[in-house]
């Protein structure tokens, strides 16, 4: 196996394989490294040798930022994904963050730095002459560096639901180590193709995505995510494999189901953050299999789902993850479940999910040594997300740390709820989350969408409550808003922090209200 990616690509450059389509294009995997090779001699001749070699790159999921990642990977230098949804200060700010004395950005994107403060960097339109002369008059690729496999090739945020995003860096070993994986795992080989809808700045779309066509050298098709183009998308390219994080697999479920839905050459989907009934719908409506895993950003927590994984848990957790109580550093007792399946001992069971062997690939975030401390105590680290664990060993995520309720004096975590409320069939996607309660503590409020052509009303909204044995009466959300659509990152991840901050109002949809001590729901 390669060490690095930069000797993963240098064995491919002589490949006539497809490496690339796109629209009605095809690169072959020499022609692509020779442009990746050319843009990466052009940009270390004009970089700052006194500066850190950080190349930003403010592009889509296209050809460009496909070649942009080559770049870097065969350069020896660090392409730092900037994420395109960012607007103003914040998407200065990361910037200026990440140390990136070079921007890549095209026509699409450019708007987006007027008037920015970049702090110096150097902003480059990938779309002009000036930039397409420096590449084909490019001398031959001299490296910046020969890199180590704990050297980072490219550096990516997280996707900040719950803060600002904070830069980690994704070193070569690792992505040689996650694209070889997922290639075995899934069988793939150079006669598949890998359809690339996340954002190739996010660490979903190049772990998953792109890391696992270099590995076995797949044909590659960026592309942006839509829910009604992916089906006429996967046909088109004849894709086999494709990679998700999100709720892309409920977006797709929400359009109309037709006959022949199956009729495609999709094998495998892996991701996560998927819901049970989403990946058992998917896999039947589109014929394919699909994993769902749990990793975090860093790669310091993995948990991936196993046989006999049973209804609501995420599967069993790499060596050394474990469920520990924040303030006294001890690990939480095994959960255990009433007879209806609910959780009854939730103070004891539920905790933050943690890396007790230390920070796995973590290397710390970039410039940011205060958030680097908080993930990094007690020579472990602690991912921010709540869980709590069988006596098996199975995982239940409980939601975020800042998902933690307090409801008429009864500790509550959204996660639970949010699988609950998932079994109604009318609804796509749900948020649960704390509003403050008028006296003291929290109320439960939920957001959903419910899925394209039904319809869902209060009192079948209450009826459901009704039936879910294991929903505790205080779980039952106070406030609920329906909405077409609810805020989301880039990786389609919901924005709760954006609905908290909306406090108990409707969006631009409807909003149900129920009085305490009552089961009912009136539109308010």
């Amino acid at each position: 196996m390669f060490e690095t990616l930069q000797q993963l690509l240098r064995s491919r450059m002589d490949d006539d394989g497809i490496a690339m389509m796109h629209e009605d294009r095809t690169w072959t995997w020499r022609e692509h490294l020779g442009e990746a090779a050319a843009e990466a001699s052009a940009l270390i001749a004009i970089a700052d040798p006194t500066c850190p070699m950080h190349v930003g790159a403010l592009l889509g999921n296209t050809p460009t930022m496909l070649r942009s990642m080559a770049a870097a990977a065969l350069g020896g230098y660090v392409l730092c994904g900037i994420n395109t949804t960012r607007r103003g200060d914040g998407l200065a700010a990361d910037i200026k963050r990440s140390d990136c004395q070079l921007v890549l950005i095209d026509a699409e994107h450019m708007p987006l730095l007027d008037g920015l403060d970049l702090g110096g960097a150097t902003v480059l339109d990938v779309d002009g002459p000036v930039y397409r002369d420096a590449i084909a008059e490019a001398k031959p690729l001299e490296p910046h560096s020969e890199a180590a496999g704990a050297d980072p090739v490219v550096m990516l945020f997280t996707s900040g639901t719950s803060g600002d995003p904070k830069a980690v860096r994704f070193a070569h070993a690792m992505a040689v180590l996650c694209g070889a994986s997922l290639a075995e795992r899934f069988e793939l080989t150079a006669d598949d193709v890998c359809y690339l809808s996340m954002p190739l700045f996010h660490s979903n779309g190049v772990a998953a995505g792109w890391a696992v066509a270099l590995a076995c050298g797949a044909t590659m098709v960026p592309a942006k995510f839509s829910p009604s183009r992916f089906l006429p998308d996967v046909r088109r390219y004849g894709a086999t494999y494709m990679n998700y994080v999100g709720k892309p697999l409920a977006l797709v479920l929400g359009t109309p189901e037709k006959p022949d839905d199956a009729d495609n050459t999709l094998r495998s989907a892996f991701g996560n953050e998927a819901t049970e009934r989403d990946v058992d719908e998917f896999a039947r409506r589109f014929g394919c299999k699909v994993v769902d895993s749990f990793g975090s950003s860093e790669f310091a927590v993995v948990v991936m789902r196993e046989d006999g994984c049973p209804p609501g848990s995420i599967g069993k957790g790499y060596p050394g993850v474990s469920v520990y109580h924040a303030d006294t550093v001890t690990e939480c007792a095994p959960a255990v479940f009433d007879e209806h399946g609910a959780l009854a001992n939730f103070d004891e069971a539920v905790g933050e999910l943690v890396n007790t062997y230390g920070v796995g690939g973590f290397t710390g975030y970039y410039n940011d040594p205060a958030a680097t401390e908080e993930r990094m105590r007690h020579g472990m680290y602690w991912s921010g997300d709540l869980a709590y664990r069988d006596a098996d060993g199975w995982i239940y995520l409980a939601g975020r740390t800042a998902d933690w309720m307090r409801v008429d004096g009864e500790n509550l975590a959204a996660g639970p709820i949010e699988r609950v409320l998932q079994r109604l069939p009318e609804i796509n996607h749900v948020a649960v989350y704390a509003v403050p309660d008028e006296r003291v503590g929290d109320q439960v409020m939920a957001a959903v969408v419910v899925n394209s052509g039904a319809s869902l009303s209060p009192e079948r909204f209450e009826e459901f409550l009704a039936s879910q044995p294991d929903l505790s009466p205080k779980a039952w959300p106070r406030y609920v808003r329906v909405n077409d659509a609810l805020p989301q990152t880039a990786t389609n991840k919901i924005l709760k922090r954006t609905l908290i901050q909306e406090g108990v109002t409707a969006g631009d949809g409807v909003l149900w209200e129920r009085q305490p001590r009552e089961r009912g729901y009136r539109k308010r």
